[in-house]
């Protein structure tokens, strides 16, 4: 970290997911665009970035009619996020925009000064220091999670060219520093990463050559005079050939600079030179491969190239299998065309989905399509009973079931390989490879012969088969009720399962519609014939029970989950426990930060590698499930998370709901205050407007009413009756959902407490919600105290808003006299709070009482000093319903065109708020005016 004085430390973060720290807690910046629009700031600091610039790097080609305004908008919030944390500027200027930052302040900075001090020393050892410091910085890929244009892809691939300099240079150091093996650490992993990249394997060459390595130094110069002639159609240039020389000794090179030295330019004839014995080495070698290739099947006694074996390596067919036409159809449609292509399907999905019995099932029926036979391979990468099979051994297996010898397989890996490929060019054969780990165990077995396809099958989604071999994934869905059930009653047998149909029904869905859990369970079932499936689905119903269920002689689910799991790092195991106990049905990025004690960056790609791992499901951007028996397994690797973690999760959940409360109804104040022990999140979101705070609302209403109970039960009461106070501006637009359960927990924890103000606030809100729901009765005894409670806590806004609840409830249960007073006091409570808002609340009550009691005119005026109370763009929903007592009182006193345009208004800006309902009934009111003309 990085900080100036006495001033905050503050860090900007570009090598790797875009981030921003500031004392060691992440800053949320907010959506891609947002970090993107930052990041280029960055990469300019101290220099102007104009507006067709950023426009370009967050749209590309296609930006939207206002890009100005909305770059305007995003730099405006990096302003109000980036101020209170140090010392940063944008400036506006020339159309375009200008950040001042300290250049220690930001990584990539960091990274080019500490290079260029170890340029700067006494020689290539004194430097390692400094490269080493700089290749630190590194996190990931530069400027990972932001906008793929070509701007920022341009920009990545500038940093990503600055991090290869130093990695060569440090390799370059550390082998002139007698340290090689320090350097083949250094350079191994990005030479496999850039295979094409010469110069950086040249080093490598040399560093595999100090370290007495020669055999391995020459099988990497071959691989990759290979691939530059494959990929490129080049042969290796100078530095390789130069380094290769040094492999195979001083006599070699010595032939070679016979053989390139001619009369003139000694510079330019020797660089060709070096050309030429590069090309004629690797024909040389290419060659020798034929050779070898030939000799396998042109040998004594074994058969010529048209007559090689035709494989049929099926895997046996799944018994009982059923349904699933759409995942077969779309698989026949994967592998068409095989005539001049090679395509490849990669068949995806969680465990026990049955990807491996989908593939068996179809191959019966394939492997006529492909004449040339069927190669099967079990690759073993999630069974925990066997080795996972080595790429090279099954090579081998395959030549064999070709019809090549023994003898005449290369034991030379690469050779042996490429003698693969080549016998099968120009025919038509089916390769399966089930149960795959990784991309690096399925490359080496690809065909890549056009006739040729492949089907894949791993519970990761191998995402870089997909990116490097344009693989078509097919991701397999669960089962649903029909095809569940046709399964149980391939098992169970028809009589049985229709028998108790419904019982059925709610087996699929206890089982996830998982293949392998729905077969485990019809298994219990069969061999227990006095059990009724409805037995079974109360087993089932008890959660910790149900993966214990699910288990027979050899075959356990909990096993078939726990192989994904040893597959995953620490920290992706630490976040897919903590999802597991987590109290709501899915969890966005910033909540999982939360949990986690992580920036959303970091949590982001924890969830990508449990998504890729197939045990979290993406739902929609950013949002995240667990399906119920992966939850009820991970909840297994550990204790439930203590308050050391629930906390700041229920810390995340008021934060964001008082922010999205702010937004959603602009102008209003805070129903409370944060509590007193709160701690302020990593991530901290921020809501443009109240179409961004309903929609956050409406993402999260389960989650918020899950933590309000998960609050109480815990005895965060100080957290419980906020959280379901905090649920209001969704209450208000929606009273008739379920809200008695949260601010029921609510109302137990503010007695709890003993707190009049938290006590009168939630029986106000919960006697209003009764009272929507037309159960004035229950709704009383809450309404009659809620008043004095907010006297007591001197509370004289929430003692208006009481007193206006309480005498709507009056006037629904016909005391209208009582009513009467009750509005009119809640009107002068709200006008001695000073609170515009709730002035408004309680005029439109009073308003709405005279209106109703044949007082048109008196209404009216009521209605429109409330409309002077509050600017225009503030408290919209109420504005139309004042809106709406003028038109009717108009109406009422035959003013029909005035009404008009007052309903009309109302109309519109309920529709605005997202009051649908009561946007239909102004413009109902509008249209019935109207046919009456103009009064």
């Amino acid at each position: 970290m990085i900080g100036s004085g006495e001033g905050p430390l503050l860090e900007f973060r570009l090598l790797g997911p875009v981030e921003v720290r500031c004392n060691g807690q992440f800053v949320e910046i907010g959506p891609p665009k947002r970090r993107t629009l930052l990041a280029m700031l960055l990469l300019a600091n101290d220099a102007l970035v104009t507006n067709d610039r950023l426009t370009d790097a967050l749209w590309g080609e296609q930006p939207p009619r206002h890009a100005k305004t909305v770059i305007q908008g995003h730099v405006s919030q990096l302003r109000r996020l980036l101020h209170p944390v140090g010392p940063v500027t944008i400036a506006t200027a020339c159309d375009g925009y200008l950040l001042q930052v300290p250049s220690d302040h930001i990584d990539g900075e960091r990274f080019r000064a500490a290079v260029a001090e170890a340029r700067t020393g006494d020689g290539a050892p004194a430097g390692i220091p400094a490269l080493r410091k700089a290749l630190a910085l590194w996190r990931g890929p530069a400027l990972a999670g932001l906008c793929g244009t070509p701007p920022v892809v341009a920009a990545a691939a500038e940093l990503e060219e600055a991090r290869l300099g130093a990695v060569e240079e440090l390799g370059q150091a550390l082998t002139a520093d007698r340290r090689a093996e320090e350097a083949v650490a250094v350079l191994r992993g990005p030479a496999d990463r850039h295979p094409l990249r010469e110069s950086l394997v040249a080093l490598l060459l040399d560093a595999l050559l100090s370290t007495n390595r020669q055999a391995e130094a020459i099988e990497l110069y071959h691989r990759t005079a290979r691939l530059l002639g494959d990929e490129l159609g080049v042969d290796p240039g100078p530095a390789m050939v130069e380094a290769y020389d040094r492999i195979l000794g001083p006599p070699r090179a010595a032939r070679r600079r016979e053989d390139t030295h001619r009369p003139g330019d000694p510079h330019g004839q020797e660089a060709a030179g070096r050309q030429e014995a590069a090309r004629r080495q690797a024909d040389a070698h290419r060659r020798a491969d034929a050779h070898r290739q030939a000799d396998a099947y042109r040998g004594a006694g074994q058969p010529g190239a048209n007559d090689l074996r035709r494989p049929l390596l099926l895997p046996r067919r799944p018994a009982g299998f059923t349904g699933r036409k759409r995942e077969l159809a779309a698989l026949d449609a994967a592998v068409r065309h095989t005539a001049h292509d090679s395509p490849i399907c990669l068949v995806t999905g969680p465990a026990g989905i049955g990807k491996s019995a989908l593939v068996a099932h179809w191959a019966q029926q394939a492997a006529a399509d492909f004449p040339d036979g069927v190669l099967f391979a079990r690759l073993g990468g999630f069974v925990d009973t066997a080795p996972i099979a080595d790429p090279a051994f099954v090579i081998r297996d395959f030549l064999g079931a070709l019809g090549i010898q023994p003898d005449d397989i290369p034991q030379n890996t690469a050779a042996a390989e490429a003698l693969y490929r080549s016998l099968l060019r120009n025919r038509r054969l089916l390769v399966i490879l089930d149960d795959a780990l990784s991309y690096d165990q399925v490359r080496p077995l690809l065909p890549g012969a056009h006739g040729c396809a492949t089907v894949v099958t791993s519970r990761n989604r191998l995402e870089s088969l997909v990116a490097g071999d344009c693989a078509r994934p097919l991701l397999l869905d669960r089962l649903g009720p029909g095809e569940g059930e046709a399964l149980f009653a391939r098992i169970l047998g028809p009589d049985r399962v229709g028998a108790e149909p419904d019982a059925a029904g709610r087996l699929v869905r206890l089982c996830d519609g998982l293949p392998l859990a729905l077969r485990l369970a019809a298994a219990r079932l069969a061999v227990r014939p006095e059990r009724s499936l409805g037995d079974a689905v109360e087993e089932l119903r008890d959660g910790q029970r149900r993966i214990s269920f699910l288990a027979v002689d050899g075959i356990d689910f909990a096993s078939v989950l726990r192989v994904s799991v040893d597959h995953l790092p620490p920290d992706a195991v630490a976040v897919l426990r903590l999802l597991a106990h987590h109290f709501g049905p899915d969890i966005d990025v910033a909540a999982v930060a939360a949990l986690a004690d992580d920036s959303p960056a970091g949590s982001r790609a924890v969830l990508e590698r449990l998504v890729a791992a197939n045990l979290v499901e993406e739902r929609g951007h950013d949002r995240y499930a667990l399906h119920g028996l992966i939850r009820l397994f991970a909840r297994s690797l550990g204790p439930a998370p203590g308050d050391d973690r629930l906390l700041p999760l229920l810390d995340h959940y008021l934060y964001a709901a008082l922010a999205a409360a702010s937004a959603a109804v602009a102008g209003s104040q805070p129903c409370c205050r944060l509590p007193e022990d709160f701690r302020t999140p990593v991530s901290t979101p921020v809501f443009a407007d109240r179409e961004e705070a309903m929609a956050w609302y409406a993402r999260e209403r389960r989650n918020l009413v899950a933590a309000t109970a998960a609050a109480a039960a815990g005895r965060h009461h100080h957290r419980a009756w906020r959280l379901a106070l905090l649920l209001w501006p969704l209450v208000v637009q929606q009273p008739g959902a379920d809200w008695e359960a949260p601010l029921g927990h609510a109302l137990g924890s503010a007695v709890e407490l003993a707190e009049a103000d938290a006590e009168s606030r939630v029986r106000s809100l919960l006697g209003w919600v009764l009272g929507q729901n037309g159960r004035y009765e229950e709704a009383l005894p809450h309404l009659l105290r809620a008043p004095d409670l907010a006297r007591r806590a001197d509370d004289t806004e929430g003692e208006a808003i009481a007193t206006a609840n309480l005498a709507q409830a009056r006037e629904a249960l016909g005391d209208t006299n009582l009513a009467g007073l009750g509005y009119e006091r809640a009107a002068q409570l709200a006008r001695r709070a000073g609170s515009p808002q709730t002035e408004m609340l309680t005029t439109y009550y009073l308003a709405r009482y005279h209106l109703l009691n044949e007082r048109p005119a008196k209404a009216l005026t009521l209605a429109r000093h409330a409309l002077d109370l509050a600017p225009e763009d503030q408290v919209v929903a109420r504005r139309a319903m004042l809106l709406d007592i003028c038109g009717r009182a108009l109406a009422t006193l035959d003013r029909n065109g005035e009404a008009w345009h007052h309903f009309d208004r109302a109309g519109r800006l309920a529709e605005q708020d997202g009051f649908t309902a009561d946007a239909a009934d102004y413009y109902a009111r509008a249209a019935a005016v109207r046919t009456c003309g103009n009064g």
